[in-house]
């Protein structure tokens, strides 16, 4: 990473990535949700590593054809399980940033948490899938203390620099 600002959502998703081997130079990308908290810098992240990254969103025509061809998969869509198993390539990387709430009369609180792939088929046929919760959301808390570390050099550089000057 550069040592610029960066969405740690994003963020988080290349550095799980590339922690995890998951090859992005060359892999086709398709990242479902176009937000510019999410979707869009992840689009811009996965090109910079030379990715071929399609955007899709809700309204994409032949939405599960267009994920079927992708080697890496970030469903931030905000609907829960809205991406089949059906529609995932055969070993494909699935990054699932979604967090809903479901109604689930089984546990305490009457919900339950989900991401916006449907785990349960799509785990059955991706190479990689993250849990939800428990796999991007931790990777955004780690992302965000280490912009806080960047913020905290950039400013003590400064000051430094600053005293210098004086």
């Amino acid at each position: 990473f550069c040592r610029c600002f960066v969405p740690c959502t994003p963020m988080g998703i290349i550095e799980l990535l590339t922690r995890s081997n998951i090859k992005i130079a060359g892999a086709h990308a398709a990242v479902i949700g176009r937000s510019n908290i999410v979707g869009l810098p992840v689009a811009m992240l996965l090109q910079q590593r030379n990715a071929t990254v399609t955007i899709c969103h809700s309204q994409t025509p032949n939405l599960p054809e267009e994920v079927s061809r992708a080697d890496i998969v970030v469903a931030a869509i905000g609907k829960a399980c809205y991406v089949q198993g059906s529609w995932i390539k055969p070993g494909a990387t699935v990054i699932d940033v979604g967090i809903n709430a479901v109604p689930d009369a089984t546990k305490k609180r009457g919900y339950r948490l989900v991401g916006d792939v449907d785990y349960d088929t799509a785990s059955k046929v991706a190479g990689a899938i993250t849990p939800v919760p428990g796999g991007v959301g931790p990777m955004t808390i780690a992302m965000l203390l280490k912009s806080t570390l960047w913020g905290a050099e950039r400013r003590v550089a400064l000051t430094e620099a600053d005293f210098e000057a004086a």
